[in-house]
C-alpha cells in the first residue's frame, strides 16, 4: 500500500507533465459546427435587412466619395444634385411626357363624335390659353371633319392624319403639301413627342380656312387635266 507522502510524490510526478492539446483544423471545426447551432443566431439580422444595410453602406460610400470629388463638399454636392432635378423638371415641362409609337398607327378621331365647327370651338379655346399641341389637333380634326361634312372624304372610322392628308390631296391637289404638313404636325405633336408652336398652329388655321373656300377637282375634271397634259407632252416629244 501506498502511504500519503508517496502519493503526494506522485502527484507532484504527474504535474510535470505537459498538457493536452488538439490538433489545430479539429478545432476549428469543432468551433464552427458549435457556432452553427440555430440557439447562436436566433437575434441575427434577416437576410433583407443585410441586404438593406449593405445598400445603404454603398450609398454612404457613393455619397461620400462624390463629396470629396465636388467642390465645397456635401454641400457642393447637394447644390449640384439641386440644379440637374431642376434641368430635368424643366425640359419634363417644355416637352411633355414623351411618347412612343409610329404616328401612322394611331387614328386621327376618338371616341367622340363632334363636328368640324365643334372642334373649331376647341382649337380656338385651347389657343386663347397658350395651349398649343391641343389647339394643334382640334384644328387638324376640325379640318378633316369638314372635308367629311362637304363629301370629299368618305366617314370612316379609325383613319389616320396622314390618310386623311393623302385621300384629301387628290380632290383638292393644290393643297397636297400643305395636307401633308398639317399631318406630319399632328402626328409629331399626338404620337412624337414634340411640342406645337404658336406659329404651327396659326399655319393649320389659315390651311382650314383656305380648304373651306376651295372648290374640289371632280375626277373626270381630273381625268381630263391628265390626258390634256398627257397630249401636250406627247405632242412636244
Amino acid at each position: 500500500m501506498l502511504r500519503a507522502k508517496d502519493t503526494s510524490v506522485l502527484s507532484l510526478a504527474r504535474s510535470d507533465e505537459p498538457p493536452l492539446t488538439i490538433p489545430r483544423d479539429p478545432a476549428r471545426e469543432a468551433a464552427r459546427r458549435e457556432l452553427s447551432k440555430r440557439m447562436y443566431h436566433e437575434n441575427d439580422p434577416s437576410w433583407f435587412q443585410r441586404a438593406l444595410n449593405a445598400f445603404w453602406d454603398w450609398v454612404d460610400k457613393l455619397f461620400n466619395s462624390a463629396a470629396s470629388a465636388t467642390p465645397g463638399g456635401p454641400l457642393g454636392l447637394v447644390v449640384v444634385i439641386a440644379a440637374v432635378l431642376l434641368v430635368v423638371a424643366a425640359l419634363w415641362w417644355r416637352l411633355g411626357t414623351p411618347r412612343r409609337g409610329p404616328a401612322s398607327s394611331a387614328a386621327l378621331f376618338d371616341d367622340r363624335p363632334r363636328s368640324a365647327a365643334g372642334h373649331r370651338a376647341a382649337a380656338e379655346a385651347h389657343a386663347a390659353q397658350g395651349h398649343w399641341n391641343q389647339a394643334v389637333q382640334e384644328r387638324m380634326r376640325a379640318i378633316v371633319r369638314s372635308l367629311e361634312e362637304r363629301t370629299l372624304l368618305d366617314i370612316r372610322p379609325g383613319r389616320t392624319a396622314d390618310e386623311a392628308a393623302a385621300e384629301a390631296g387628290r380632290a383638292l391637289p393644290s393643297h397636297t403639301d400643305r395636307l401633308r404638313a398639317a399631318a406630319r404636325d399632328f402626328d409629331d405633336v399626338t404620337y412624337g413627342g414634340r411640342a406645337a408652336t404658336e406659329q404651327s398652329y396659326h399655319r393649320i388655321a389659315e390651311l382650314d380656312r383656305d380648304l373651306e373656300h376651295s372648290k374640289p377637282v371632280l375626277a373626270a375634271s381630273a381625268s381630263s387635266h391628265s390626258a390634256a397634259h398627257n397630249a401636250r407632252q406627247g405632242a412636244a416629244e
